[in-house]
């Protein structure tokens, strides 16, 4: 099996196209430089003379960048920088949304806009550099496909093949290198102490007495940094980056923590909103109504203020026991202070542990003692893992009822910290199941014998036989020598770290086997790992999570999830979308309000979201309108109006927390906008509910199957409102090609900008005072830069590739747009410019042109595909009860969907409706086209009407993306080519509808 890769995803697209901007009006060009040839082992030269090294070479001004990266921002809705101190730049993704892909794609857009060659990746770990040259390895085709079968190279930095890191300097096409900062994070400036420096700053032989850092620092290389919160985190980092000399650092995680020029932001909200991630579910197993013993837990400890310990134990209060936590120093009786309940007798705290990795209380008269995250007084700890770990395997045989038909495996990942409880060892290496792999082993036996699944092993002959092969361990992996035979070694799993050399072995294992596991040929479907290894790696296709550690783990929950937030993908290595298939099960270790709670924070740690706080710059990449297919936006100096009036309303604090007052108002509609933004009232409210909602996770309790309503789905109504939408067309596009070529041509001509560069020559006069040394400028003068040394790209290819024209085409509009003169001036900002202007029109063209034909009576969607449909929904967040819909329940994707399905349900004219599929879709030639709703509408007074219906949050036409306005024209195109009884129309509510309907 092959992972196949999307090259056309909308945000992944912006996130390049936000880096790759930066350095708009840059030529492209190179530096060169000297490298020595390489040593003999004898010392004598080699073969090869003196090489030419290929470097970057960035020729835009300070200024410049500058003004690029503020209109990148601006246009992301970041807030704005104000002077650029460095070059380095920053892309915040979510975990799973393709971070990898991202930052790859940006170095092949980079060498073909700017001809930049030379690029270096810096990892922080073994995990990260195993997963970063997986990557690379299966991007290989995908990359060569898009960008014209390109050369290029990437390796992984080994101090012992120099030749390489040569090798890099001089080759004049695209180089790619993967290192850990380890590897030259230890430098030096004692010529006397150089054998404690990493050998990429010693001097060597064979390298004539240079260090590979000079080679490496000569080619000026775009340092791409992943996850830059674990790699430059100490001034030895910083200074080891510097050493690199970078023409620029693009740092890419999801979690920064300093963030520098930030040019792009799909944080946790924004992956989940946009379904770009796994829905996640949460849950648990809670114990209740055993309290005849004295039950604690130790859930932290600290030495903020003396040493105390958090703990839960029941209390009598009341009449009733409670469970409760709280704070306790040492000395405390849980008896006489706390519960009054005599099982706690004897249980006075005589010492707290805060050393970190040694929590720890203990007491005066029991020998009990409580590691962080233990209880004692509970059910047995065996017992709740047991029972964690038979409701993950139901949770995953239910998943493959359902998925496995639609071609996707499902896999559950198990994290433990002691080996030992999934494999032992005797003296002679003979492998067994620990206790966790036993207990696996029969709640497996126990859970396939129930009828519900027998399905899922038709054909298979010997369970017993199949259960051994169905899991497997990923762990690092060492030898020891046989009792029996000291010479005869065995390999063996064991506990590690997660960040030593020996964990290589078990990273290697997980990212190699990637593919593997995705396929139904492997019967690998349950995957026991240590909780150490908790970066770096993920697979698709983990629908269950659980963690079976007997201590306290430091993993956090966004790492915890991490391993299966990414979309699933099916045998033929295609993404599957929707949070339908995509749910993640977390089997949690505490209640699922305590779960959620921990992973907000974490996030609002981890990434600097700030939920429920409003900020100045909130509303500035607002769209405002449009012109010439540019989208204008809200700006900051309104947005900074806009805050200021929220304030002045009491909808926000002095820090821009969101107040109970602006939550009712939103909840009622009842939000107060400024007359003069009365236009942008819609996308002003949805981007305050959404800074007032919290992080969407579902609890697994409220989960619902929806059934077929088989009222309604069996209806003559419902059958006649199908057979009016249900039949498939076909399109074909006609247009004037030298209308398109005047238009282009025109286009060019009138609105194309692209004007020289420029030198900017300053001076400034230093004054130093008691308020700081200050600098005020004092001369600055401009010229612009001589073209005719400029070496001049292949236009009319370049153009050709990127529209689809013929050569003759292109060349005419140029001919004819009489603009070949400013060519010379800025080459590569004209080339944007005419893409970005003939691509425009040529939209215009193929709308306008375009025209659907009814394939036949026999091309349609059957009626029956419904029951096909096994839909998944959670009551109280995207569920409505529909009496009137082929389902006895709708799924809606917004509150406009949801408002509109409850006015469906109370409305006599309706008298049926359906939220159609995601399989009934309508080729386009901006790509497949899914509305929303096909309704019945009988008022009995004339005919009964029929519609297709898509809703959007505004009725104006200039606010839709034109991709969105373009396939809702070929929409409607398509239907009336299906007859005059069915129509598509847009709406924003039931009553806009209803206008449509009666035509008012």
């Amino acid at each position: 099996m092959k992972l196949k890769f999307e090259g056309n995803l909308e945000y992944q697209q912006e996130a390049i196209k936000s880096i790759v901007d930066i350095f708009e009006g840059q030529e492209i060009c190179s530096t060169n430089f000297t490298v020595a040839p390489l040593q003999n082992t004898d010392g004598q030269a080699s073969m090869f003379n003196t090489d030419l090294g290929v470097g970057n070479k960035l020729s835009l001004l300070d200024e410049e960048l500058l003004e690029n990266v503020q209109r990148i921002q601006l246009r992301n809705g970041l807030k704005q920088t104000q002077e650029l101190t460095s070059n380095d730049f920053s892309v915040e993704m979510e975990t799973g949304t393709g971070k990898t892909y991202v930052y790859l794609r940006t170095i092949f857009e980079m060498n073909q806009k700017y001809g930049f060659t030379k690029f270096i990746i810096v990892v922080p770990s073994i995990a990260i550099k195993e997963g970063t040259n997986k990557s690379l390895d299966i991007t290989k085709d995908h990359f060569k496909g898009i960008y014209d079968n390109v050369n290029y190279d990437f390796f992984t930095y080994d101090s012992s093949k120099l030749e390489q890191v040569r090798s890099f300097a001089t080759n004049d096409y695209i180089q790619i290198m993967v290192i850990n900062i380890d590897a030259f994070r230890k430098s030096f400036t004692d010529p006397t102490k150089e054998t404690s420096a990493n050998i990429i700053h010693r001097t060597n032989d064979k390298l004539s007495g240079y260090k590979p850092i000079d080679y490496i620092s000569s080619t000026n290389p775009v340092v791409i940094i992943d996850e830059p919160q674990s790699v430059d985190t100490t001034s030895k980092a910083k200074e080891a980056i510097n050493s690199l000399s970078p023409l620029c650092t693009l740092r890419y995680s999801a979690t920064h923590k300093d963030k520098h020029n930030l040019m792009y932001k799909l944080d946790s909200v924004d992956a989940y909103e946009q379904k770009l991630v796994k829905q996640i579910e949460v849950a648990s197993i809670e114990v209740e109504n055993v309290h005849n013993q004295a039950y604690i837990k130790l859930l932290k400890v600290d030495n903020k203020n003396g040493l105390r310990a958090y703990v839960e134990v029941d209390s009598f209060k009341n009449g009733k026991l409670t469970r409760e936590k709280k704070w306790l120093k040492q000395g405390v009786d849980l008896y006489e202070d706390i519960t009054r309940r005599e099982v706690y007798e004897g249980y006075i705290i005589k010492d707290i542990s805060a050393e970190p990795g040694n929590e720890y209380i203990d007491f005066t008269s029991k020998p009990d003692y409580l590691s962080l995250g233990q209880v004692i007084g509970s059910v047995d700890d065996d017992l709740i893992k047991r029972k964690q770990i038979s409701k993950t395997i139901e949770e995953h045989l239910n998943k493959e009822l359902f998925l496995n038909p639609k071609g996707i495996k499902v896999l559950s990942l198990f994290f433990l910290d002691k080996v030992a409880n999934y494999r032992v060892y005797d003296e002679d290496g003979n492998a067994n199941n620990g206790k966790y792999a036993q207990m696996f082993e029969e709640e497996y036996q126990k859970l396939i014998q129930h009828p519900k699944y027998k399905t899922l092993f038709e054909g298979i002959k010997d369970l017993d036989e199949e259960v051994n092969q169905i899991h497997n361990g990923y762990f690092s992996i060492d030898k020891k020598s046989k009792k029996s035979n000291k010479k005869d070694k065995y390999e063996y799993f064991k506990d590690s770290s997660g960040t030593t050399n020996a964990d290589d072995d078990a990273y290697n294992l997980i990212m190699k086997d990637k593919e593997r596991l995705l396929s139904f040929d492997s019967k690998l479907r349950f995957i026991f790992s240590h909780s150490a290894l908790k970066e770096g790696w993920d697979n698709p296709n983990v629908f269950q999570i659980c963690t079976l550690n007997e201590t306290s783990s430091d993993m956090k929950k966004r790492q915890e999830i991490g391993r299966g937030l990414r979309l699933a993908v099916n045998q033929e290595g295609e993404r599957i979308r929707g949070f339908e298939v995509n749910t993640l099960t977390v089997m949690a270790n505490e209640s699922y309000e305590d779960f959620v709670t921990e992973l907000q924070k974490e996030i609002e740690q981890d990434t600097g979201i700030r939920f429920g706080i409003l900020e100045t710059h909130t509303f500035a990449n607002l769209v405002t309108g449009s012109e010439d297919e540019d989208q204008k936006y809200f700006g900051e100096e309104n947005s900074q109006k806009l805050y200021d009036y929220m304030l002045e309303k009491g909808y926000i604090d002095l820090k821009g927390k969101v107040q109970d007052t602006l939550k009712t108002d939103l909840k009622n509609n009842d939000v107060e906008i400024p007359e003069a933004y009365e236009y942008l009232k819609t996308p002003i409210l949805k981007t305050l509910k959404k800074i007032a909602g919290n992080l969407n996770v579902k609890n697994a309790d409220e989960r619902k199957h929806i059934k077929i309503n088989k009222q309604i789905f069996l209806s003559e109504e419902f059958k006649s409102l199908w057979d009016k939408v249900k039949y498939k067309t076909t399109y074909s596009v006609q247009f004037d090609t030298d209308k398109l070529i005047e238009k282009c041509a025109e286009s060019i001509r009138d609105n194309l900008v692209a004007g020289r560069g420029k030198f900017v020559f300053k001076k400034a006069r230093t004054e130093i005072t008691k308020g700081g040394v200050e600098a005020k400028e004092t001369v600055t003068s401009t010229s612009l830069v001589d073209s005719k040394y400029i070496n001049l790209p292949d236009i009319v290819s370049y153009l050709q590739n990127e529209t689809n024209l013929t050569r003759k085409t292109i060349v005419d509009i140029l001919v004819k747009s009489g603009r070949l003169e400013a060519f010379k001036n800025n080459p590569q900002r004209f080339i944007d410019e005419s893409i970005r202007l003939i691509k425009t029109e040529m939209r215009h063209f193929i709308i306008d042109g375009i025209s659907y034909q009814k394939i036949g009576e026999e091309s349609y969607y059957t009626q029956e595909l419904f029951q096909n449909d096994e839909l998944v929904g959670y009551l109280k967040e995207n569920l409505a009860e529909s009496t009137k819909s082929p389902f006895d329940h709708v799924i809606y994707d917004s509150a406009i969907e949801k408002d509109i399905t409850k006015d469906f349900e109370l409305s006599d004219e309706v008298k049926v409706y359906a939220k159609l599929p995601a399989w009934f879709k309508i080729d386009t030639p901006l790509g497949t086209y899914n509305p929303d709703w096909a309704v019945l509408w009988d008022d009995g007074t004339s005919s009964k009407l029929y519609f297709v219906i898509e809703t959007k949050g505004t009725l104006s036409w200039e606010f839709l993306r034109p991709t969105e306005k373009g396939k809702i024209e070929c929409g409607k195109k398509h239907f009336e080519a299906l007859g005059e009884d069915i129509k598509l129309e847009v709406a924003n509510s039931y009553d806009s509808f209803v206008d449509i309907v009666t035509k008012k």
